[in-house]
Formats: C-alpha cells, sequence, structure tokens
C-alpha cells in the first residue's frame, strides 16, 4: 500500500491485505481536513472493491470530504450536501431503492410438496424492511400439490394448473399473513408473457406495479400457471423476474435459489469453485449449469443464468444466492454477481425480444434484411417471400433468412390467413400498411 498526502487531495493504493491500513490512512487524513480522497485498488475482487467503496464513502461523508474510488469500473463517490451518489458499475444492493426478489419454490416448499411456512416467514422477515419490493415468487403449483393429495409434482398440464389454482391463494395467504406482521400489504399480480408482449397489456402491467409501489404495497408477481402453456413446463419465473425487473426499472435484482451461488460445475461434487462474479459470456466459458434437482420447480441453474443474461443486457445488476442467506445477500455480501453488461432499453422491445413466444415466421429476401438489419425500416409485404405457422394481427413472429436464421422479432400486422395474397406487393397498392413496423420490432 502506498500513500500520497498532498492538498488538495490524498492518494491511496492498496490491495486486499492492506485495506483495513488503507481506512486508517484515509481516516485520519481527513480528520486533518483533506477535501478529497481518491483510492484505487490493484489485486481486488469486484465484492471487495465495492466493499472498499461503502466504507470510504462512509468516512468520507462523516468529514464532509468527497471521494473517488478506483475509476477502472466507473465507481465514484461524490459526498455532499445531496448525499453520497454511486456511478454505473456498482452494485450497491444495501441502499437500492428498488428491488425485485425472485424466489424458487424449493425455497419455500417441504420435500413433501406443502408449503413451509417457516421458511416463507423468514424470507418475509428479511424482506419486509424493503420500501419498495417486487417479489416475484414461485410456489404456487408445489403448494397446491398436498391439498389435493398428490405425492409429487404432476407430469401433465391439466393437473399442474389444477395444482397452481388450489396452490396459489394458499401462497399469496401466507404471504400476506406474513407481511402484515410488518405492517406491509400485499398485491397480488399474475402475468403471462403473452399479456405483456401486446402493447395495451403492457401498460396495464407497468401501470399496476407502478401505483402498488407508490402505495407502499409489496408487489407478489407470478406466472399465470393456471391458464399458460409454456411458461408452466420452463420455469418461466426467472426470466420473468429479469422482465419485471427491467420493466419497474429496479435498482437490482435478486435470485434466490437452494444454492449459494453459480459453480464452475456441480455444487455437490468437490473441487466445484462458487463464481463471485460474472462480467460477461467470457466469465461462463467451460461452466456448465443444470436443471431443477428438487423436483418441486420447474426451472435450475441454467434458467436463472439466463434470466441474469436479459437483466444484465438492460443494465439491471443481477445477485444470485440461496435463500437461506438473503439477509446477507441483500447487504452485498455472498453469492454470484452479474454486472451489467448493456445499458437500459426499451422495456416493450425487451419483451418482445425475451418474452414472446413466436406463433409463425415470416420467410424475408436479401432485400428485405438488408433494409430491416441495417437500415433498420419496417418489414414490407414485397419483401416476404412466405408465411409458416398459423397467427393473427399483434402476434409476435420471427422475421427469418432463406436460410431459416432468425434476425428479428415483431408484432405482425395481418393475420396468416391474409398474408399470402400480398406477398411481393408494394404498399403503395391499395392503400397496403407495413407487414411489421419497426416500432413493434426487435434487432436479434
Amino acid at each position: 500500500m502506498n500513500a500520497t498526502i498532498g492538498m488538495p487531495r490524498l492518494h491511496v493504493l492498496t490491495d486486499a491485505r492492506s485495506g483495513r491500513g488503507a481506512l486508517d490512512i484515509i481516516a485520519g487524513a481527513l480528520s486533518g481536513g483533506a477535501p478529497l480522497v481518491q483510492v484505487r485498488a490493484k489485486g481486488v475482487t469486484d465484492r471487495e472493491l465495492y466493499d472498499l467503496a461503502v466504507r470510504v464513502s462512509g468516512l468520507c461523508a462523516a468529514a464532509g470530504a468527497s471521494c473517488i474510488v478506483d475509476d477502472r469500473v466507473d465507481i465514484a463517490l461524490a459526498v455532499g450536501a445531496a448525499g453520497t451518489h454511486l456511478g454505473a458499475g456498482d452494485l450497491p444492493l444495501a441502499a437500492a431503492r428498488r428491488v425485485v426478489v425472485k424466489v424458487g419454490s424449493s425455497s419455500l416448499t417441504t420435500a413433501a410438496g406443502g408449503l413451509d411456512t417457516g421458511r416463507l416467514t423468514t424470507l418475509v422477515d428479511a424482506l419486509a424492511p424493503r420500501a419498495q419490493l417486487v417479489l416475484v415468487s414461485s410456489g404456487a403449483i408445489a403448494a397446491g400439490l398436498a391439498p389435493l393429495g398428490l405425492a409429487r409434482r404432476p407430469r401433465d398440464l391439466a393437473t399442474q394448473q389444477a395444482a397452481a389454482s388450489v396452490g396459489q391463494s394458499l401462497l399469496v395467504q401466507a404471504y400476506a399473513t406474513a407481511f402484515s406482521r410488518h405492517g406491509r400489504t400485499v398485491g397480488q399480480v399474475l402475468l403471462t408473457a403473452d399479456d405483456v408482449v401486446r402493447r395495451a397489456h403492457y401498460r396495464n402491467a407497468r401501470t399496476t406495479l407502478e401505483r402498488l409501489l407508490a402505495l407502499g404495497v409489496v408487489a407478489v408477481v407470478n406466472e399465470n400457471d393456471a391458464v399458460a402453456t409454456e411458461e408452466i413446463r420452463f420455469g418461466d419465473n426467472d426470466r420473468l423476474a429479469a422482465l419485471v425487473a427491467h420493466l419497474v426499472k429496479a435498482d437490482a435484482l435478486v435470485l434466490l435459489s437452494d444454492v449459494d451461488g453459480l459453480y464452475d460445475g456441480d455444487p455437490r461434487r468437490p473441487g466445484s469453485v462458487l463464481l463471485a462474479d460474472v462480467h460477461g459470456p467470457q466469465d461462463l466459458v467451460g461452466v456448465t449449469a443444470g436443471g431443477s434437482g428438487s423436483g418441486l420447480g420447474s426451472g435450475g441453474m441454467a434458467s436463472k443464468v439466463d434470466a441474469a443474461r436479459v437483466a444484465t443486457a438492460a443494465g439491471v445488476p443481477v445477485l444470485l444466492g440461496a435463500a437461506t442467506s438473503v439477509t446477507a445477500l441483500l447487504d452485498g455480501v455472498g453469492g454470484t454477481l452479474f454486472w451489467p453488461t448493456g445499458r437500459r432499453t426499451s422495456a416493450r422491445l425487451l419483451w418482445l425480444a425475451h418474452a414472446s413466444t413466436p406463433r409463425g415466421r415470416l420467410v424475408l429476401d436479401d432485400g428485405a434484411i438488408r433494409a430491416v438489419v441495417e437500415r433498420r425500416l419496417s418489414l414490407l409485404p414485397a419483401g416476404v417471400t412466405s408465411v409458416e405457422g398459423e397467427f393473427v394481427a399483434g402476434d409476435p413472429v420471427e422475421l427469418v433468412s432463406a436460410d431459416g436464421v432468425a434476425v428479428a422479432r415483431g408484432l405482425v400486422a395481418y393475420d396468416a390467413a391474409e398474408l399470402p395474397g400480398l406477398l411481393g406487393r408494394s404498399t403503395r397498392e391499395l392503400g397496403l400498411r407495413e407487414v411489421v413496423h419497426r416500432d413493434d420490432l426487435v434487432l436479434l
């Protein structure tokens, strides 16, 4: 560790082993009147760097000084009358204003399939202090097993939906009771991917969630398993949580599971290593993530990694860890931290790209592909060579090349039955409109 004290700023270079000594030097300099502290760290993990940033900001705040902590990750703490601001690149979970938390079935139910009220109450006790909280909760199907006398999760869709119908009311009632002990009110929001990919439904979902949060209500979100089809089979509550986090402009997404983070292999095998930080796809090379191991959930680590990819691509940091360690996780300690890889974009287009299930495919000629991909133009009838699938106006469809490679996804303006007679025709003919307007289109 090296330190250079010279007005008007203090420069500190530190590493993981010298962190406490650096804090002592900073505290001494601040007491001596240094108005600005600049800290650079080497040989530390992102989590250690964040912890250092929080500690330094506390010292600077107490002294009324300004701090800059390691600009290599764009962490800047400007401390003054306006308070402390942490810029892009950090994950201030402890100070996050709005958090989306997703909890899986295996973290809420007993091995026999019933709802474990003790585990649920422990979870609620940790989450209740969060003023703006969205809880994406699995567990409806699992909670419905015991009342229906089912020994395990059913395989057929009809029985799954019956269990969800019974279990959903039990799950929400348990949450309402547990949160009421903390003076919190619970509101239930049931969504399906198809509901929110359509413009009007998407706006309704966003407006409802925003109003619930403004009223101080804990929004408990779940997919509408009683009527869902693809969602009920593939554990989309992980993906749903990522999309909801972007929808409500959350400061962070926390994915809770029965595993304490992402390992580079099966965590049950000796030698598997917990990944503390994931900055992008390059950090996942060689990592194997399996499916659900408990038999109660439909997702697994693979679906959580996919959800983290969706959220971080939209600028939302993600922390993955064990539900039993939720208190520490909310303080930014433990688990696997997925750092943002992109910026926030149109929430509706994010839903279209990641939440929609294409109802059909439109095959494009080379000119149409260039217009859509390179020039970002609307898709016209003249550029479509063939139509596949059955869909109606407003459904999501994939736009593919002649060799079947999907290049974009959009909301089609025509029924499938209408399109064959329009192919190759100009929009000037008979007042034809675009097949897919550019505002309803996202590149893949």
